[in-house]
């Protein structure tokens, strides 16, 4: 179903999106992105309040992931097979580079429940705290 524009609220005018969250594998999980997914680090905090932090994306873009990390460890969230990054592609070329990327990384494609995803050409890898990126060849909408 699509979503009538007109009836979105205008009053939030959102200028940046950051997904955050924690991890106690910070320099193996910005290996993972970095170096296996292609994304760039775009800041780099350390000891602020006891926690180290990372926010890697895409330079110009205006959406980020954040990874951080407490001095005395961080509380993580075990997740599950819907827990997912979706990266939608502009077509099959540009995502298999990316999965060709992470697979010379050392990092294999795993199935997920959802049979959505594989039916539309979806391919998913774990993160080094087991959250998986999705990889899609197109937009959806």
């Amino acid at each position: 179903m699509a979503v009538d524009e007109r009836a979105w609220p205008d009053s939030l005018r959102v200028a940046q999106v950051r997904v955050a969250r924690p991890t106690n594998r910070l320099d193996e999980v910005v290996r993972f992105y970095v170096d296996g997914l292609g994304l760039r680090e775009l800041y780099r905090f350390e000891n602020h309040a006891g926690y180290d932090g990372v926010m890697l994306g895409l330079p110009g873009v205006d959406y980020h992931l954040e990874f951080t990390s407490h001095v005395n460890g961080s509380l993580c969230a075990t997740p599950s097979s819907e827990h997912l990054l979706v990266l939608y592609f502009e077509g099959q070329t540009q995502m298999y580079d990316a999965a060709r990327r992470l697979g010379e990384f050392g990092v294999e494609p795993v199935s997920v429940e959802n049979p959505y995803w594989a039916d539309n050409g979806g391919l998913a890898f774990p993160d080094p705290d087991g959250w998986l990126v999705m990889l899609m060849p197109r937009p959806v909408f």
